[in-house]
């Protein structure tokens, strides 16, 4: 059996100079050479596993370009896959085709020759890989459709004194968990459960865009309804009036929260859940698609002592998360940091959080009254919504505060018309504001299956693209679809970003009662990138496609 060192010098992964230096390493640590290997940076995982297959005489295949074949996968249950970190893959010569961390395991081999009644031929996958695979192949769909059909021979239960009964039904709660653990799997950001005349629809908001995931038996909507209520300690006796509560979930060994929110309709109660990752409120802002120019400004404007940030944009553009990277960054032992928010979506260390309370008199303008009075260095507004926030807001600003807060604008020059418009004096609007920063998320091109195209001229011409005519024509990407994005050519999000400084130019121009249009026309001209400009430059970088900027800017 050949040595893993002359492999990796045969398939031309390492030189004999790197490899002199992990065989000194090997020795001095004690570790095995392709861990120290990988520590150095010269290996990658996925190479390391091709390697070590080599030596033991096995093929290794890379499963996210693999085409797994549905009857193979049917073969074998997702939990003896999870159990064994191998999963089927195919047939060849008559036997079944199984990629597997570890091959060296007879009694996984022995569990799925028995239970298929086929014999195995084991391929090696790295660990990760396999668990993907399983989560992306082995979904919850399968079980949704068993559960489904059991509870679909249950009849709907209105007597609140059953309730109870139902809501702990075991199938009911394993459908609701289920269809959790699909949710944050599918890295939707909600879920849409919508009760209609026949049946209960379950949607997902997957980047940006809703996806129906499937039709429920009507049977089962007060059930699941009721279980969910009782799980974000919502009142379940009442289904007249809308209301909100809070629940946590532990899935793939992390926390995570869900904001639920219910609504009445002519068909009984919509639930929508808001999964609340917090591992998105440590964002870095480096994270979140930010150009060089565009981060330049920004930060420019959050390091200064005081001053108002507005970042605006429609519910659901990022702000909020944009709002928290930028808090993580200047939030330090030395200063003061208290927020007000409505509601408080993510618990952040070190940062004190107040969450509005309207029954109780404590909205958004008597908490800033209270805030100002707790000495604090920087204020953070989940929303300025009124004329009597925006006025302590500015007034703040102007006495040495920092404060950071959003605002439903279209752009960023039409953030100051807006604040004008709820009452505040123009020259206070020109002189609190420092900057306004306006955002749009667009879905990011799936790296696997992106498709790089030449665009004809009229596609040009018809998107308004800064392309010249009788200059070559650009070379751009397009979404196409494969198992890894789940057929829809995109996989996550970016950010794109329009920020204006407000300069001396356009604070005489508030003054003036200038229109949104004028002012954007200035920033433009003392260097504003727009947020179509933003957005094509990705475009061009190869990141994001040009039908999804069109989708996502006007």
């Amino acid at each position: 059996m050949k040595q893993l060192g002359d492999i990796l010098l045969e398939g031309g992964l390492v030189n004999s100079d790197q490899l002199a230096v992990a065989y000194e390493e090997q020795q001095r640590v004690g570790r095995a050479l392709g861990r120290v290997l990988i520590e150095q940076g010269v290996l990658t995982e996925s190479q390391l596993v091709a390697a070590l297959a080599t030596q033991i005489g096995l093929r290794f295949v890379d499963l996210s370009d693999f085409p797994v074949d549905g009857s193979a996968l049917g073969r074998v249950p997702g939990a003896v896959c999870r159990r064994h970190s191998a999963i089927p893959i195919g047939f060849e010569d008559g036997r079944l085709l199984v990629a597997m961390a570890d091959p060296a395991n007879v009694f996984a081999i022995d569990d799925l020759r028995s239970l298929t009644g086929m014999d195995v031929k084991p391929v090696v996958a790295t660990r990760a890989d396999v668990a993907a695979a399983i989560d992306r192949y082995y979904r919850a769909d399968s079980d949704m459709d068993d559960l489904t059909s059991v509870l679909d021979a249950q009849e709907e239960e209105d007597d609140l004194s059953k309730v109870k009964e139902i809501v702990e039904d075991a199938p009911i709660v394993k459908y609701v968990n289920l269809l959790i653990t699909q949710a944050i799997q599918d890295r939707a950001s909600d879920i849409h459960l919508e009760p209609g005349e026949h049946d209960l629809r379950v949607r997902f908001r997957i980047d940006g865009v809703l996806h129906e995931i499937m039709r429920s038996p009507k049977a089962i909507q007060q059930g699941v309804i009721s279980r969910l209520k009782i799980m974000a300690d919502i009142n379940i006796a009442e289904r007249r009036i809308p209301q909100d509560g809070r629940l946590s979930v532990n899935a793939h060994g992390r926390k995570i929260d869900l904001r639920v929110a219910t609504l009445p309709t002519v068909w009984g109660e919509k639930v929508v859940m808001r999964i609340l990752d917090n591992s998105t409120a440590r964002l870095d802002l480096s994270d979140l698609g930010f150009s060089e120019h565009n981060y330049n400004v920004y930060s420019q404007s959050f390091t200064k002592p005081y001053g108002m940030i507005l970042v605006t944009g429609p519910t659901g553009s990022g702000k909020s998360t944009t709002l928290y990277a930028t808090l993580n960054i200047v939030s330090k032992p030395e200063v003061n940091v208290i927020t007000v928010e409505d509601p408080v979506e993510y618990r952040l260390p070190g940062i004190n959080q107040v969450q509005t309370n309207v029954k109780a008199g404590l909205n958004f303008a008597s908490a800033l009254r209270s805030i100002l009075r707790s000495d604090p260095d920087i204020v953070l507004i989940g929303e300025i919504r009124d004329h009597e926030t925006a006025q302590i807001a500015v007034e703040a600003s102007l006495t040495g505060h920092l404060v950071l807060s959003t605002l439903h604008t279209n752009d960023a020059p039409s953030a100051v018309t807006r604040l004008t418009e709820m009452g505040i004096e123009p020259f206070l609007v020109g002189s609190a504001l420092d900057c306004i920063l306006a955002q749009r998320l667009a879905r990011r091109l799936c790296k696997k299956c992106k498709e790089e195209f030449t665009p004809t001229a009229e596609m040009l011409v018809q998107a308004r693209f800064p392309w010249e005519d009788g200059k070559p024509l650009p070379t751009l990407y397009r979404a196409v679809g494969c198992s890894v994005c789940s057929k829809t050519g995109y996989k996550g999000r970016l950010a794109l970003h329009e920020v204006m400084v407000v300069s001396e130019t356009i604070e005489r121009m508030a003054v003036e009662h200038s229109s949104a249009t004028a002012i954007g026309e200035v920033a433009r001209e003392e260097g504003m990138v727009t947020l179509r400009d933003d957005g094509l430059q990705k475009v061009l970088a190869g990141v994001t496609s040009l039908d999804e900027i069109l989708r996502v800017v006007v």
